[in-house]
């Protein structure tokens, strides 16, 4: 295709193209090399991951309180293209994508009844329940959004004030100069392409294995390659086309219906389930999440290099890593004609929000619904895997039919609606040209088909053969190249403070998206 940059498209599409057809021929051998690679991320790299972690966090507290944060993207006279309902519900489902769904009620079921040494609590009990929230809490809330909000904003300012190109290349032009132009431009670019597909195979390895699971549940239908095959095959689909429609029709629709679903869901659990439970344990788990910021965030202690850290925070830190690159571009896009400080109660603290609303109801939820039926949900862990557990929370709620047939139709939406998102930036940095005309074009469609297609097949084949644990070391494969762009934009939100107010006050004027 001539409309697409070569060095941007070929290059991440040949490594997984390759990649794949390796695990076709020789699954053992495929299995054994993406191991080395991930155990050889993790020994090097996992104290990196918290650092640069919270090292985001810190920046955006610091940009809130500066001049920068009275900024409106895209110069004074800019106008917004989005409503702030309609921000942040796109904001949100596009970052939730299907997490939320899978993880909520399994991963507070793994730290009850496995809680670390460091941890210092029993098994199964009232402490190791405010661990498992208070872990949900660092997991799902303030540091993922602001691994989120530190590229985006960069984007943000460099596109629509200072005129940088569309593409990850562009912020970082302002500190590398040449070197992130060019080809070197297209290389982070391509860089940034691989991280974000591995990231969302990921994502969609989560989802798969939930809505097979919910399926299975509904109708007995076994959950085998064959179901799960035909569940990729089905979300692919559907987000292809409708991100074909454009951001004004398919991904508004599909954002504004979903968090109304997640609204209603959050509700009906809150209150058909054990309510005061949930808000005594959600108090508790937000009071233990304050105390331990700091030494979770930074891995001290016996925290430093254990399993469970590996296995756990830094696999989530990983997996935001790789989705934040590329999303950004989306965020930074949506945003223009809100404020700065606008785009960090917008990107961070309203998702971060409900995140830690989402995990006080479901993950109490099922905590205290497990610890009072003897373990129904921990056994469903056991026997049928994470994907399992929500569907025991549903069985010991009214209505389980109706809810756990709702629950099916979210999960499948939600990363829809999240894939619709990001397949306007992969198609954004994959093409020499970002007009809407282009974006619509038949060059666009291509890639989008294509990129779809590629991250459907590498997802089917991680959970198809290795379920979980292909979903962890596909989050850490893309998480290294997403974390050194994070940290290559956190010099660039620096920088930009005096960079953009020199070009202002030299008279430059905002540019439109292009």
């Amino acid at each position: 295709m001539k409309e697409t940059r070569p060095l941007v498209f070929w290059p991440p599409a040949a490594l997984l193209l390759l990649a794949l057809s390796f695990s076709l021929i020789n699954f053992d051998g495929f299995h054994a090399a993406v191991s080395a690679a991930n155990n050889w991320i993790l020994a090097r790299f996992d104290w990196l991951f918290s650092l640069a972690s919270f090292a985001a966090v810190l920046l955006v507290v610091w940009v809130a309180f500066s001049p920068l944060g009275a900024v409106r993207i895209g110069g004074p006279d800019a106008k917004p293209i989005l409503s702030r309902w309609n921000w942040f519900a796109i904001t949100l489902c596009t970052t939730i994508a299907i997490g939320i769904l899978f993880w909520g009620t399994a991963e507070p079921m793994f730290h009850v009844n496995g809680p670390p040494a460091f941890a210092d609590v029993e098994a199964r009990s009232d402490d190791a329940a405010r661990f498992a929230l208070s872990s949900m809490f660092m997991h799902w809330t303030i540091t993922p959004y602001a691994i989120y909000t530190v590229p985006a904003l960069a984007f943000a300012l460099a596109h629509f004030n200072l005129g940088r190109p569309y593409s990850l290349s562009g912020p970082l032009s302002l500190i590398f100069g040449r070197a992130a132009t060019g080809r070197g431009g297209a290389i982070i670019d391509a860089i940034g392409l691989y991280a974000l597909v591995a990231g969302v195979a990921a994502s969609l390895g989560a989802g798969v294995m939930t809505v097979a699971g919910g399926l299975w549940h509904i109708a007995g239908v076994n959950d085998g390659a064959l179901l799960r095959l035909a569940v990729t095959a089905a979300i692919v689909a559907v987000f292809v086309a409708s991100s074909i429609s454009g951001i004004q029709r398919g991904i508004k629709f599909l954002s504004d219906l979903n968090i109304r679903f997640f609204f209603l869901l959050c509700a009906f659990v809150f209150i058909a389930g054990p309510t005061l439970a949930i808000v005594k344990l959600g108090v508790g788990g937000l009071g233990e999440y304050a105390a331990t910021f700091l030494p979770r965030s930074l891995s001290l202690g016996a925290r430093a290099g254990s399993d469970w850290t590996r296995d756990w925070t830094v696999f989530y830190f990983a997996n935001w890593l790789a989705w934040a690159p590329i999303t950004a571009l989306f965020l930074g896009r949506i945003s223009v004609g809100y404020r700065v400080r606008e785009f960090l109660l917008f990107n961070l603290a309203a998702p971060a929000a409900f995140g830690a609303l989402w995990m006080t109801v479901f993950g109490g939820a099922a905590i205290t619904i497990d610890q009072a039926t003897q373990g129904t949900l921990t056994a469903a862990l056991n026997e049928k895997g994470p994907e399992a557990v929500i569907y025991a929370l549903f069985d010991a709620l009214p209505f389980t039919g109706v809810v756990v047939i709702a629950f099916v139709f979210v999960t499948f939406i939600s990363f829809v609606t999240a894939m619709d998102s990001n397949t306007h930036s992969i198609a954004g940095v994959c093409l020499k040209s970002n007009t809407p005309d282009a974006q619509q074009g038949r060059a666009a469609l291509m890639v989008k088909i294509f990129w779809g297609g590629l991250v459907g097949a590498v997802a089917f084949v991680m959970t198809a053969t290795t379920g979980i644990e292909g979903v962890r070391m596909l989050s850490n494969l893309g998480g290294l190249p997403g974390l050194l762009i994070l940290i290559a934009m956190g010099a660039v939100i620096i920088a930009l403070r005096a960079a953009w107010f020199d070009e202002v006050k030299a008279g430059a004027q905002p540019s439109s998206s292009r």
